[in-house]
């Protein structure tokens, strides 16, 4: 865990550069989150692209970052936005994103600084730089040309949530695309990414190595699998992300064969009408309206106690490291006929792990045995290794340099299916300095 105040020495050199293109991350470069990077040329255009911390524990915070004029984020979640503050408080910098990330923000920060309040990890930003930090943001459509010095660049649709874009610039002598997280293929949420011509590639690789099922089918074998503990007078409890994923389960549910009863409870309520407020980023909206408005809200303490007799319940947090999915499981387990699903990715030492692997987490402080019937779930919304490879391809980017993926493992194996391409690929580590000629 790399710690800092806001008079550390940033890692970033201070010499300029005389040629290519230097590139420098603070974090992100050889893991999966905790993302930041400074790009720049000899014209001395300079950016950083993303900001974020990873919300482990405990958890990883990048380096700290140089003066910059300029930021773009790529989308709202948390490894990407999460040091944000901290920057805008220290430099004044710019913030570019698009409408929905701009507005969502807010909310993320807010629930960042309580959970660090709750876990009792400190953070280098307080409640006023987060507040701050909302002026500071400069709105961009997807596909508009904007201008900084001699770059000119725009934001591409990313998939993976609504709002997430990704980076195309033209610099005097380059093209420069960057991924941020990113899907080529649909969810029900959004669309998926097209690869852009590049030069350089700046591509996640989060899933190297690694390919999804057939989506259609899992969504299938999801509902099949819902219907029957339902069938059983059983309930389904769904941890769940309150930025993309719960919104996607609620979708997926309308298709059932049965009449279900279904409650939302968390964050994702709000992040949901926020969404509907921005149509603009959603493939069907009128598809989330409907889901969305089937659903029964949980706003109090009594609603929570009648959400136990629902069919199914959609709540944080998505790897079940409190939040209210703690407070059901806690009176589910006792109960057979209930299931727990999984649908999203599950961190090394959180409870979702930990009640995959050894059917037990922590519940309160105590590590409690879960004997309900507990399945996994794909419906990740990065793209996974045939998608990435195809992607590479179809940009027909000469240098490739992977980043969020993890360096023993998936990067290896994405690194070698590019080599096969002819592809040059680049390996950075944190807080390392590259150039590409």
């Amino acid at each position: 865990m790399v710690m800092y105040n806001p008079t550390r020495t940033t890692s970033y050199p201070s010499d300029p550069i005389t040629k290519g293109l230097r590139y420098h991350f603070l974090g992100g470069g050889e893991e999966v989150g905790n993302i930041g990077c400074v790009i720049e040329d000899k014209s001395k255009t300079k950016l950083l692209f993303d900001y974020g911390l990873s919300p482990s524990k405990p958890p990883k915070y990048p380096a700290a970052a140089p003066k910059v004029s300029d930021t773009i984020i790529t989308h709202a979640h948390i490894d990407h936005i999460g040091m944000v503050p901290w920057l805008n408080s220290s430099f004044s910098t710019k913030l570019h994103a698009t409408g929905f990330t701009a507005e969502i923000s807010k909310l993320m920060w807010n629930d960042c600084y309580k959970v660090s309040k709750i876990e009792g990890y400190p953070l280098a930003w307080d409640k006023i730089d987060a507040e701050e930090s909302q002026s500071a943001w400069n709105i961009h459509e997807y596909n508009s040309i904007n201008e900084l010095n001699e770059w000119s660049w725009c934001l591409r649709k990313a998939g993976h949530i609504p709002g997430a874009a990704m980076i195309d610039i033209q610099t005097p002598e380059k093209k420069i695309l960057i991924t941020g997280d990113f899907d080529t293929r649909n969810s029900r949420l959004v669309e998926g990414a097209k690869p852009q011509k590049c030069d350089t590639l700046f591509m996640e690789g989060t899933y190297g190595g690694k390919d999804h099922p057939n989506r259609k089918e899992e969504e299938q074998r999801f509902l099949r699998s819902v219907e029957k503990v339902v069938e059983n007078k059983g309930t389904v409890l769904i941890p769940s992300f309150a930025m993309g994923r719960s919104q996607d389960i609620l979708m997926i549910l309308q298709d059932s064969d049965f009449d279900l009863n279904i409650h939302y409870d968390g964050m994702g309520k709000t992040i949901t009408k926020t969404m509907l407020n921005h149509p603009e980023t959603i493939l069907n909206p009128s598809a989330l309206k409907l889901a969305f408005g089937n659903s029964k809200k949980v706003s109090s303490k009594s609603d929570r106690k009648k959400a136990l007799d629902a069919d199914v319940i959609v709540t944080t947090s998505g790897m079940l490291e409190g939040g209210p999915a703690i407070w059901y499981l806690n009176r589910l387990r006792a109960d057979r006929r209930n299931s727990v699903f999984i649908t999203g990715y599950q961190a090394e030492g959180t409870g979702g792990r930990m009640l995959l692997e050894k059917s037990r987490l922590p519940i309160y402080g105590n590590i409690t045995q879960i004997d309900l019937e507990t399945k996994r779930f794909d419906f990740s919304t990065h793209a996974g290794h045939k998608e990435l490879v195809e992607f590479a391809k179809a940009t027909e980017a000469e240098n490739v340099i992977l980043y969020h993926t993890d360096n023993k493992t998936a990067r290896p194996q994405l690194s070698k299916s590019l080599n096969e391409l002819g592809i040059n690929v680049h390996s950075p580590m944190n807080r390392q300095t590259y150039i590409i000629d």
